[in-house]
Protein backbone atom coordinates (compact mmCIF):
# COMPACT_ATOMS: atom_id res chain seq x y z
CA UNK A 1 0.00 0.00 0.00
CA UNK A 2 1.11 3.60 -0.76
CA UNK A 3 1.40 5.90 2.68
CA UNK A 4 -1.70 7.81 1.49
CA UNK A 5 -3.89 4.49 1.11
CA UNK A 6 -2.67 2.68 4.77
CA UNK A 7 -4.36 5.99 6.64
CA UNK A 8 -7.30 5.61 4.60
CA UNK A 9 -6.97 1.90 5.41
CA UNK A 10 -7.04 2.69 8.68
CA UNK A 11 -9.52 5.65 9.11
CA UNK A 12 -11.93 3.15 7.10
CA UNK A 13 -11.15 0.17 9.75
CA UNK A 14 -12.05 2.51 12.35
CA UNK A 15 -15.08 4.41 11.16
CA UNK A 16 -16.35 0.38 10.85
CA UNK A 17 -15.32 -0.32 13.81
CA UNK A 18 -16.77 2.80 15.74
CA UNK A 19 -19.86 3.54 13.41
CA UNK A 20 -21.36 0.14 12.58
CA UNK A 21 -19.62 -1.81 15.13
CA UNK A 22 -20.96 0.70 18.05
CA UNK A 23 -18.18 -1.40 19.55
CA UNK A 24 -18.22 -0.11 23.52
CA UNK A 25 -15.95 -2.73 25.03
CA UNK A 26 -13.28 -4.26 22.76
CA UNK A 27 -13.67 -8.10 23.60
CA UNK A 28 -11.50 -10.69 21.22
CA UNK A 29 -12.26 -14.30 22.27
CA UNK A 30 -10.61 -17.60 20.60
CA UNK A 31 -12.59 -19.25 17.57
CA UNK A 32 -15.84 -20.75 18.21
CA UNK A 33 -17.16 -23.12 16.10
CA UNK A 34 -20.52 -22.56 17.06
CA UNK A 35 -20.13 -19.28 15.00
CA UNK A 36 -20.58 -20.77 12.03
CA UNK A 37 -23.93 -22.09 13.10
CA UNK A 38 -24.90 -18.93 14.12
CA UNK A 39 -24.11 -17.67 10.32
CA UNK A 40 -26.45 -20.46 9.33
CA UNK A 41 -29.15 -19.28 11.51
CA UNK A 42 -28.94 -15.48 10.61
CA UNK A 43 -28.31 -16.42 6.78
CA UNK A 44 -31.44 -18.76 6.50
CA UNK A 45 -34.02 -15.77 7.63
CA UNK A 46 -32.12 -13.34 5.39
CA UNK A 47 -32.63 -15.86 2.61
CA UNK A 48 -36.26 -16.21 3.33
CA UNK A 49 -36.29 -12.79 3.45
CA UNK A 50 -34.51 -11.98 0.25
CA UNK A 51 -35.31 -14.68 -1.40
CA UNK A 52 -33.70 -14.37 -5.27
CA UNK A 53 -32.62 -10.90 -4.52
CA UNK A 54 -29.60 -11.71 -2.98
CA UNK A 55 -27.01 -13.79 -5.25
CA UNK A 56 -25.07 -14.67 -2.07
CA UNK A 57 -25.09 -14.27 1.61
CA UNK A 58 -21.17 -14.70 2.57
CA UNK A 59 -19.99 -15.14 6.37
CA UNK A 60 -17.12 -12.52 6.23
CA UNK A 61 -14.77 -11.63 9.35
CA UNK A 62 -12.70 -13.06 11.45
CA UNK A 63 -15.68 -15.70 13.18
CA UNK A 64 -15.57 -17.09 9.32
CA UNK A 65 -11.87 -18.18 9.77
CA UNK A 66 -11.31 -21.58 11.40
CA UNK A 67 -8.95 -20.86 14.23
CA UNK A 68 -9.47 -16.93 14.57
CA UNK A 69 -9.84 -15.15 17.14
CA UNK A 70 -12.08 -13.12 17.01
CA UNK A 71 -15.04 -10.23 19.00
CA UNK A 72 -17.75 -12.62 18.91
CA UNK A 73 -20.08 -10.95 16.45
CA UNK A 74 -20.44 -12.35 12.66
CA UNK A 75 -20.02 -10.36 9.80
CA UNK A 76 -22.16 -11.12 6.44
CA UNK A 77 -22.39 -9.49 3.39
CA UNK A 78 -25.69 -10.11 1.63
CA UNK A 79 -24.32 -10.11 -2.24
CA UNK A 80 -26.81 -8.30 -4.98
CA UNK A 81 -26.01 -7.79 -9.01
CA UNK A 82 -26.68 -4.33 -8.45
CA UNK A 83 -28.30 -1.22 -7.16
CA UNK A 84 -31.25 -1.70 -9.36
CA UNK A 85 -32.66 -3.90 -6.90
CA UNK A 86 -31.64 -2.63 -3.85
CA UNK A 87 -34.99 -0.89 -2.69
CA UNK A 88 -36.60 -3.96 -3.07
CA UNK A 89 -33.93 -5.70 -0.30
CA UNK A 90 -33.80 -2.47 1.75
CA UNK A 91 -38.07 -3.15 2.16
CA UNK A 92 -37.57 -6.81 2.72
CA UNK A 93 -34.82 -6.05 5.41
CA UNK A 94 -37.49 -3.99 7.10
CA UNK A 95 -40.11 -6.40 7.00
CA UNK A 96 -38.13 -8.84 9.12
CA UNK A 97 -36.61 -5.91 11.59
CA UNK A 98 -33.54 -4.50 9.62
CA UNK A 99 -32.98 -0.48 8.97
CA UNK A 100 -30.97 1.02 6.42
CA UNK A 101 -28.00 3.20 8.21
CA UNK A 102 -26.51 4.15 4.59
CA UNK A 103 -22.77 3.37 3.80
CA UNK A 104 -21.36 5.05 6.68
CA UNK A 105 -18.82 6.60 4.41
CA UNK A 106 -17.55 3.17 2.72
CA UNK A 107 -18.63 3.25 -0.81
CA UNK A 108 -20.43 0.53 -2.16
CA UNK A 109 -21.38 -1.12 1.39
CA UNK A 110 -24.79 -0.10 3.02
CA UNK A 111 -25.04 -1.06 6.58
CA UNK A 112 -27.91 -2.21 8.32
CA UNK A 113 -28.87 -2.27 12.04
CA UNK A 114 -31.56 -4.23 13.95
CA UNK A 115 -33.60 -4.61 16.97
CA UNK A 116 -35.39 -7.37 18.72
CA UNK A 117 -33.29 -10.21 17.46
CA UNK A 118 -32.58 -12.58 21.09
CA UNK A 119 -33.10 -15.86 18.85
CA UNK A 120 -29.72 -14.26 16.62
CA UNK A 121 -26.35 -13.83 17.59
CA UNK A 122 -24.95 -10.23 17.75
CA UNK A 123 -24.18 -9.43 13.62
CA UNK A 124 -23.50 -7.17 11.73
CA UNK A 125 -25.19 -6.78 8.10
CA UNK A 126 -24.28 -5.03 5.16
CA UNK A 127 -25.30 -5.45 1.47
CA UNK A 128 -22.91 -4.58 -1.69
CA UNK A 129 -23.06 -4.68 -4.84
CA UNK A 130 -21.13 -7.72 -6.33
CA UNK A 131 -18.60 -5.34 -8.47
CA UNK A 132 -18.10 -3.30 -4.75
CA UNK A 133 -14.37 -3.33 -3.96
CA UNK A 134 -15.05 -3.62 -0.29
CA UNK A 135 -16.96 -7.19 -1.09
CA UNK A 136 -14.16 -8.16 -2.83
CA UNK A 137 -11.87 -6.64 -0.01
CA UNK A 138 -13.41 -8.69 2.34
CA UNK A 139 -13.82 -12.25 0.19
CA UNK A 140 -9.74 -12.17 -0.45
CA UNK A 141 -8.69 -11.38 3.04
CA UNK A 142 -10.92 -13.93 4.37
CA UNK A 143 -10.07 -16.67 1.62
CA UNK A 144 -6.21 -15.82 1.82
CA UNK A 145 -7.09 -16.16 5.72
CA UNK A 146 -8.92 -19.42 5.37
CA UNK A 147 -5.96 -20.28 3.31
CA UNK A 148 -3.09 -19.51 5.84
CA UNK A 149 -2.91 -20.66 9.28
CA UNK A 150 -0.03 -18.91 10.10
CA UNK A 151 -1.52 -15.93 8.93
CA UNK A 152 -4.56 -16.92 11.22
CA UNK A 153 -1.95 -17.95 14.05
CA UNK A 154 -0.16 -14.24 13.76
CA UNK A 155 -3.39 -11.97 13.38
CA UNK A 156 -5.25 -13.76 15.95
CA UNK A 157 -2.23 -13.22 18.45
CA UNK A 158 -1.84 -9.31 17.35
CA UNK A 159 -5.64 -8.85 18.08
CA UNK A 160 -5.52 -11.04 21.49
CA UNK A 161 -2.67 -8.54 22.58
CA UNK A 162 -4.37 -5.63 21.28
CA UNK A 163 -7.50 -6.21 23.01
CA UNK A 164 -5.58 -6.36 26.22
CA UNK A 165 -3.89 -3.03 25.51
CA UNK A 166 -6.83 -1.30 24.92
CA UNK A 167 -10.34 -3.09 26.22
CA UNK A 168 -11.82 0.51 26.18
CA UNK A 169 -9.86 2.22 22.93
CA UNK A 170 -11.25 1.10 19.58
CA UNK A 171 -8.67 3.46 18.11
CA UNK A 172 -5.90 2.05 19.91
CA UNK A 173 -7.13 -1.45 19.42
CA UNK A 174 -7.40 -0.85 15.57
CA UNK A 175 -4.36 1.02 15.27
CA UNK A 176 -2.36 -1.37 17.09
CA UNK A 177 -3.63 -4.38 14.66
CA UNK A 178 -3.03 -2.15 11.36
CA UNK A 179 0.84 -2.91 10.49
CA UNK A 180 -0.31 -6.90 10.87
CA UNK A 181 -3.38 -6.28 8.67
CA UNK A 182 -1.43 -4.14 6.15
CA UNK A 183 1.15 -6.91 5.73
CA UNK A 184 -1.36 -9.41 5.22
CA UNK A 185 -2.88 -7.32 2.69
CA UNK A 186 0.66 -6.93 0.60
CA UNK A 187 0.55 -10.95 1.40
CA UNK A 188 -3.06 -11.59 0.05
CA UNK A 189 -2.72 -8.52 -2.93
CA UNK A 190 -5.05 -6.14 -1.71
CA UNK A 191 -3.19 -2.59 -2.07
Amino acid sequence: MKHGQSIDRRMMDRQFERCAMQTKKVIVLPYDSAWKTAFEDIRAELDAALGNLAIAIEHVGSTSVVGMSAKPIIDIDVVIPDYTVFDDVVQRLAQIGYTHEGDLGIKDREAFKYTDKPHLQKHHLYVCPQNSAELHRHITFRDFLRENPDAVQTYSAVKETAAERYPDDIDGYINDKSPCIEELYKRCGLK
